[in-house]
């Protein structure tokens, strides 16, 4: 594996105000072994078929949605896919996992470790959270016929630490402020690592744009993006006008990437209460969406996604905190899928104007990076073994 990033070097700087991921680890995931790739504001991982890059994305959406409060079965319907094949189980015939990630923020870096047992019953075994040096969260489990770990949480008043049980289920760190007074100087450590952790991995957006289901006529509603963008059509009708500013942005990415001239991209209504996106070509002449190859429209629905934000995308953000604190992180496995290099390359380069702003993050695993990955601000994790 190989990391570079053609980012200007770092000088020394304030600490983020925005929480984001630095690092993800997997200590043992699927085909990843005591492997830590580095996380900057846009991401690409690369490198062959069956090298891990779809398993390092999950991971990291694995750990977004137990930010989340998620359940470990919803999380992992599959968990024995997760154990690394030549792992073997113990005198108890325990097999499983275990994953974590650092995210740094006003609070310096955070890091947290989870491990996850998936045979022969799916429960978390153990979490630590730490930040400075000191361990502000732990959690083992004692008896393994008690659905509970035993956690022990970082206090500094006339005890050191605070001990009570949490169930195996759930991550613990999202559970924190449920548990924890914050009545001493180390309790109000513990949640504001807490927050800064969950606030970075909460607020993910899993996009696999298909463009089956995008050809499709859509019903009014909601107007937020699902993570197939079925509704395109519905989400480019409600965003022409709450935001002229980037709509006109987004006709000018689609105008770089789609063939023919572009003048404008619209949804018009058909009259029972649905909607169908169009290209409109500056003729007379329109173009339905479902007449678009599969690239086009991946690279659209991309560009969408690049170019709005948590209230139009199908996310979770955390609602006690205001949005100017917050930065959306963007999944996109095989965001080269169907995508010519001409139409990679833009896409590519809006992520990189988008992310350099701050406000999103992208984390996303290309095929072959060698012409979308020359771009400045660009991590490239090349996998290739």
């Amino acid at each position: 594996m190989t990391v570079s990033s053609l980012a200007a070097p770092a000088q020394a700087e304030a600490r983020p105000d925005r929480p984001g991921a630095t690092e993800l680890r997997l200590a043992a995931f699927a085909a990843h072994r005591r492997a830590r790739f580095p996380l900057g504001p846009l991401t690409l991982f690369t490198g062959p078929s069956g090298s891990g890059k779809t398993g390092a994305l999950r991971a990291y959406e694995a750990l977004a949605r137990l930010g989340g409060g998620a359940a470990l079965g919803e999380v992992f319907p599959d968990p024995v896919a997760c154990v690394p094949e030549r792992a073997r189980p113990d005198a108890q015939r325990r097999r499983g996992f275990r994953i974590g990630c650092t995210v740094d923020g006003p609070e310096g870096p955070v890091r947290l470790e989870v491990a996850v047992q998936a045979e022969p019953e799916l429960r978390i075994v153990g979490e630590r959270l730490t930040a400075g040096g000191v361990t502000l969260l732990e959690t083992a489990l004692r008896d393994p016929g008690r659905r509970a770990v035993q956690a022990a949480w970082h206090t500094a008043g006339s005890s050191p630490v605070t001990r009570g049980p949490l169930p195996d289920d759930r991550l613990g760190t999202a559970l924190l402020p449920l548990r924890v007074a914050g009545r001493t100087d180390g309790e109000r450590r513990v949640l504001a690592a807490a927050e800064q952790m969950v606030v970075a991995l909460r607020s993910v957006y899993a996009c696999d744009p298909s463009p089956r289901r995008m050809r499709a006529a859509t019903p009014l509603g909601a107007g937020r993006l699902l993570r197939g963008c079925d509704n395109l059509a519905e989400v480019l009708w409600r965003t022409r006008s709450e935001c002229g500013h980037r709509y006109a942005h987004l006709v000018t990415a689609v105008r770089a990437g789609c063939a023919g001239p572009v003048t404008d991209v619209l949804a018009e209504p058909l009259g029972d209460g649905t909607v169908r996106a169009v290209l409109d070509r500056g003729d007379g002449v329109r173009t339905h969406l479902g007449l678009l190859g599969d690239g086009e429209l991946r690279y659209l629905a991309l560009a969408l996604v690049l170019l709005t934000g948590p209230g139009v995308l199908e996310v979770d953000p955390a609602g006690e905190v205001p949005a100017a604190l917050q930065t959306l992180t963007v999944l996109a496995d095989g965001l080269d899928r169907g995508l010519d290099v001409r139409q990679a390359g833009e896409l590519v380069r809006l992520a990189a104007r988008m992310c350099e702003r701050g406000h999103i993050r992208l984390v996303g695993a290309v095929g072959d990076a060698v012409p979308v990955c020359e771009e400045p601000g660009v991590t490239v994790v090349d996998l290739t073994p």
